[in-house]
């Protein structure tokens, strides 16, 4: 299976090695196109190891008889069910990403590969997460189950024999609580990563004494400046200021 239509960035040390791309799935949604844009660049242009970033597409998908499901009431965005496709659409082999478009990237890719153990299945932040707000941005309902957002950016093994389970027939007819809270899985086959890495705005904290609580992976789950309700929100400037240089560079100004 090919795996779409990414960008690449290559470094002088890769020599354009495929076999050493580190492949990274964003969801994406028709309505957060320029959220999709903007974390793109904040990714590449922070990468000093070579990575694909390709778009999860639900039209696509469909196009390739890869993805059929009705749209449940519950899916708040397109890529709800599609991310769980991500070792299929890397050939069941490495690690690679997924993460949702709503989230900005402030430091280098490299330095979240070189958490990567390969004793798991996958890894993610796993939040203790329940939403204060019955709607998000757009109107959508806010769901609240078990590891809510653990599935929102994971670092999936996909040559672990579990993973193999992930196959278009499976994602197209599993039940929400199956995918998202990882049930194929044992509990001890899901490594832990730093809540930096997917710090969610409006819940996770900054501690101005500990500079390790900085986000790097700044995630704006219940909606971020792209939408006008949110123009304000915490880390928008980031966001924005991202999104003048993502104009700039396209002309767009």
């Amino acid at each position: 299976m090919n795996s779409g239509n990414g960008d690449v960035v290559h470094h002088p040390s890769d020599n354009g090695n495929q076999k050493n791309v580190f492949k990274i799935f964003v969801g994406y949604d028709t309505r957060e196109d320029l959220a999709y844009e903007v974390c793109k660049r904040s990714i590449l242009k922070r990468a000093s190891i070579p990575v694909e970033v390709i778009p999860i597409k639900q039209s696509d998908l469909r196009s390739d008889g890869l993805y059929w499901r009705e749209r449940g009431a519950t899916e708040s965005t397109e890529f709800s069910f599609s991310r769980f496709l991500t070792p299929y659409l890397a050939n069941y082999q490495g690690w690679a990403m997924f993460v949702d478009c709503d989230v900005l990237y402030t430091a280098d890719i490299k330095e979240l590969t070189e958490l990567i153990d390969d004793r798991y299945a996958l890894m993610c932040v796993q939040h203790d997460y329940t939403p204060k707000e019955s709607s998000k941005m757009d109107g959508a309902a806010q769901t609240v189950y078990p590891r809510k957002n653990w599935s929102s950016m994971v670092l999936y093994n996909c040559g672990h024999p579990k993973n193999k389970i992930l196959t278009p027939e499976l994602v197209n007819t599993q039940t929400g609580a199956f995918l998202h809270r990882f049930t194929w899985l044992e509990d001890n086959e899901i490594g832990s990563l730093p809540f930096i890495w997917n710090f969610l705005v409006g819940h996770n904290e900054v501690d101005e004494n500990d500079p390790s609580t900085q986000p790097k992976a700044i995630h704006y789950t219940t909606g971020g400046p792209w939408f006008e309700t949110c123009k304000n929100c915490e880390f928008a400037d980031l966001w924005l200021t991202e999104m003048e240089a993502y104009y700039k560079e396209t002309n767009q100004v």
